[in-house]
């Protein structure tokens, strides 16, 4: 059903992908918050375009309708509208919920994680944003996932492009999901239903096509800033030229290179109303006899200038910028490299396992282990009152356990303790 449950080395793979998220979202001065997994159903409702159909509604509770959160930044939104905040940066990990169509392969489920970074307020243009995507560049390049692009673009440029090719206002948003296409399908396909399904005409659309297929970087702003038609339209202008500012700080990071502006990038979500970015894995290296994975989008984001004003009684706005990290996408990376690669994932992390040699030592070990957890260490021992010395330094080659700690009559009686390498199979007596 798109769900999963995820066994013990999982979980143990997840974590050390989010704590390398996390540790960048700190770095950056991000605070955490946690909201409910239950909406109002009327939060979501209107927020997110064609996928409002994916939400997850729940049944009337006594006149309540509530559904399942769809992401995070809604419901953040609505967090500052009611705590009447006005300048936050903040991160979230939890679970959302979609009611899609699972496509497993690929990592796409209707329960997954997401990982939110988002600066809220009102600043200087471009600041927030270029943070936003030199965090999209960090993480991506600390994961080692190979070779990636970062795409940007921004509403105002498409809403520009839309309005010079003459497309109506009411078609903008239509429009927009079908641009987004651009990057899983040919130019044709998006073409016919434009024409065929959204009702634009043939003209218009081929008049968006001659935009939407170009992609590069400060050239093309300078060109488009220079186009006689793009340059009339106030929206598109400011657009572009808050893109400028960006490429330029994008420059002071050190990080163009792995950044195109690309005009078919539309992200099909109503309430971006400025800058937005997609991050994309380009083809991934193969070990022999790995099949390659394809991975399409791994992070994106953008800014949403009216989202926190839909929810606050006077409409007072908060700009925001933000970016989502695909954290399931990646984790799916993560886990075909580590089959691949045949390392064993440690459930556990016990240091040391506590053993006796021969019969009627368990008061002994209990003492021993009892000992060892008041001092802070992860210990274990077999629950049977006589196992074999064999049986359990068995257990400890299975389950990666480093040392196994051995008190035998002999050893109660000198006061010491044996303590065994596993994996080198050397004792030192303690």
């Amino acid at each position: 059903q798109g769900t999963r449950d995820h066994p013990p080395a999982h979980v143990v793979l997840r974590d050390r992908l989010l704590a390398a998220v996390v540790a960048c979202f700190k770095r950056h001065g991000a605070a955490a918050i946690d909201t409910p997994v239950l909406e109002l159903r009327e939060t979501l409702m209107g927020k997110y375009g064609e996928e409002t159909k994916l939400i997850y509604e729940l049944q009337d509770q006594g006149g309540e309708l509530l559904a399942l959160r769809y992401d995070l930044t809604v419901p953040f939104a609505r967090y500052l509208a009611m705590n009447k905040i006005s300048t936050m940066k903040r991160y979230q990990v939890a679970k959302v919920y979609r009611r899609d169509n699972p496509a497993t392969t690929r990592g796409r489920y209707r329960e997954f994680y997401q990982c939110d970074f988002d600066i809220a307020g009102w600043f200087d243009p471009m600041l927030p944003d270029a943070e936003c995507l030199k965090i999209v560049h960090e993480i991506l390049s600390d994961l080692q996932l190979g070779d990636f692009l970062i795409k940007v673009n921004d509403r105002r440029i498409l809403n520009g492009v839309f309005a010079v090719c003459g497309i109506p206002d009411s078609k903008f948003i239509s429009t927009c999901s079908t641009v987004d296409k651009l990057d899983k399908m040919p130019w044709e396909e998006v073409r016919s239903e434009m024409v065929g399904e959204k009702g634009l005409s043939p003209e218009a659309a081929d008049l968006i096509g001659d935009y939407v297929q170009r992609h590069g970087g400060l050239d093309l702003i300078e060109q488009l800033l220079q186009d006689p038609k793009l340059s009339q339209n106030k929206v598109a202008k400011e657009g572009l030229g808050d893109m400028k500012l960006l490429f330029e700080y994008l420059g002071l990071f050190g990080i163009t290179g792995k950044i195109s502006f690309d005009l078919s990038l539309a992200r099909g979500l109503d309430y971006y109303t400025g800058v937005i970015f997609e991050a994309v894995l380009l083809q991934q290296e193969k070990e022999p006899g790995e099949e390659p994975l394809s991975v399409g989008s791994v992070a994106g984001g953008g800014r949403y200038d009216g989202l926190v004003g839909m929810f606050d009684p006077k409409g007072r706005k908060v700009p925001c910028v933000g970016v989502s990290i695909g954290i399931e996408r990646i984790f799916s990376i993560l886990e075909q490299r580590v089959k691949a690669s045949g390392e064993k994932v440690r459930a556990t992390e016990t240091q040391v396992l506590v053993a006796t040699p021969h019969k009627h030592l368990l008061a002994a070990r209990l003492k021993l282990i009892s000992e060892l957890w008041d001092a802070g260490i992860k210990a274990e021992m077999l629950y049977k009152k006589d196992p074999k010395l064999l049986k359990q330094l068995q257990y400890c080659e299975d389950t990666g356990i480093p040392l196994a700690a051995i008190v035998g009559e002999q050893e109660l009686t000198e006061g010491v303790v044996k303590l065994r390498d596993v994996a080198r199979r050397e004792e030192v007596r303690i």
